[in-house]
């Protein structure tokens, strides 16, 4: 015998269903892994990030302006400003009196 050639494999549709469960069950892991490294890759910006704003007092509030800017330029009707309650104290204590 010098040679044999399979020309038609027919798997069980229960081992094939196995196999595409299987493969899918790769597939969502692989999917997990790079979301994961991804967050890591993230987390690790956002620190960076923290540390330079931490060294310039000014960068917060360039940061602030900055995301004010974005949030104007989009279509809202509604936008909510943050202010620390010492840049406001004055007007809560006028309008309570």
């Amino acid at each position: 015998v010098e040679r044999v050639e399979i020309k038609d494999v027919r798997l069980p549709i229960q081992l094939q269903r196995a196999m595409a469960a299987e493969a899918e069950a790769a597939r969502a892991a692989g999917a997990k892994i790079i979301a994961a490294e991804g967050e890591q890759l993230a987390s690790r910006a956002l620190a960076d990030a923290a540390d330079v704003i931490a060294m310039s007092p000014c960068a917060i509030q360039l940061r602030y302006l900055q995301t004010l800017n974005s949030i104007s330029s989009e279509k809202n009707n509604t936008i909510i400003f943050p202010f620390p309650t010492e840049l406001i104290a004055k007007f809560i204590q006028s309008a309570a009196a």
